[in-house]
């Protein structure tokens, strides 16, 4: 996909083997391991659950650590191009934005960035998926999490 072909409906990242294949293996392993452990309950059966458990656990919070981390870097760079670009009016509101309105505006254009962000400001619009279908020019980013 190149930068210009990104929108608020193609700007979801799936990775297959990941969605679709790796974290749902893990879950019916994780199913199938406890449905065994249930039926015939032995030291090996409670300890494949346990195994299969702790798997799915960490593929979960693979993802999540992940996406933290993603959040605060997107906190950070918007922050930063926010004071290059909001009028010194706004400036002094930076800190006002949460991370999830920062996520939503972070599609938005620099030339549309400050009236955008006085609206989700004045507006108290906190949906970072509402922010999103409110930009007119998107800033493709392709290098998500």
């Amino acid at each position: 996909m190149n930068a210009a072909s990104q929108t608020y409906v193609s700007h979801r990242r799936w990775v297959p083997w990941y969605h679709f294949v790796g974290l749902p293996l893990l879950m019916v392993y994780f199913a199938y391991a406890a449905l065994v452990a249930l039926r015939e309950p032995s030291f090996a059966t409670i300890t494949s659950a346990l195994a299969a458990f702790g798997m799915a656990t960490v593929g979960f919070y693979a993802r999540s650590f992940a996406l933290t981390v993603q959040n605060r870097v997107i906190r950070l760079e918007e922050r930063s191009r926010m004071s290059r670009l909001l009028p010194d009016d706004l400036q002094a509101r930076i800190g006002e934005f949460s991370v999830r309105q920062l996520i939503g505006l972070r599609f938005a254009s620099d030339g549309e960035l400050p009236a955008l962000a006085r609206k989700v400001l004045d507006e108290r619009i906190e949906r970072a998926d509402e922010i999103k279908q409110l930009v007119k020019e998107w800033r493709p980013d392709h290098l998500r999490a």
